[in-house]
């Protein structure tokens, strides 16, 4: 009997062992980090209306939460902003001495990351995927979501279908998977392909 609980209790932690490790470690790394950034985020968030959740959601896909992180187009920080969105971001707070290292602050970063996205929400809420739309434009600028936008309108597919370039796809499917199961890791487990 003893050896029989042994053996299951070791056949459990295994099994666990296994899902940490085929994909779920990074959730519960996802929920950890975004707690560390609370303080980044929650003001961020309520000043530009944009839900903490997608900004974690945000971050986490563009750098996981790595505040030093620069692309290769020369964005910069947790959100991955580009410099001159950084600037028009200052002109509208009335920030006069604004520069690029300003980004790697990450409540600086996170501020000007959430105007960026209610400024995409703003401009694609009567659209029929508001979101997905204002996410392609954060990846991938708005002259493309534009594009995809009409092209999705005029051959009556999903949005989804009409966003040719894969990483941007696949970008977007991601930043909703994180958003809408954040602070329900369980979910997300679930849906790991």
């Amino acid at each position: 009997m003893r050896r029989t609980f042994r053996l299951v209790r070791t056949l459990f932690f295994v099994a666990v062992l296994t899902l940490l490790a085929a994909g779920g470690l990074w959730t519960f790394r996802f929920e950890l980090q975004t707690s560390r950034y609370r303080d980044a985020i929650e003001p961020a968030a309520a000043r530009y209306g944009v839900p903490p959740r997608l900004l974690a959601a945000v971050i986490w896909q563009e750098t996981h939460f790595h505040p030093h992180m620069t692309g290769r187009a020369g964005e910069v920080g947790l959100m991955q902003i580009r410099p001159v969105i950084g600037q028009e971001w200052a002109k509208k707070e009335g920030l006069s001495c604004f520069s690029r290292a300003d980004l790697l602050n990450p409540g600086t970063n996170v501020l000007a990351g959430a105007w960026c996205l209610r400024r995409a929400l703003d401009r694609w809420a009567d659209r029929r995927d508001p979101l997905s739309l204002a996410l392609a434009e954060y990846n991938a600028g708005r002259s493309n979501a534009w594009r995809w936008d009409r092209s999705a309108n005029t051959d009556g597919i999903p949005l989804a279908d009409a966003i040719t370039y894969p990483s941007t796809q696949q970008y977007v499917a991601d930043v909703i998977l994180h958003y809408r199961t954040f602070g329900r890791p369980w979910q997300r487990l679930a849906s790991i392909r």
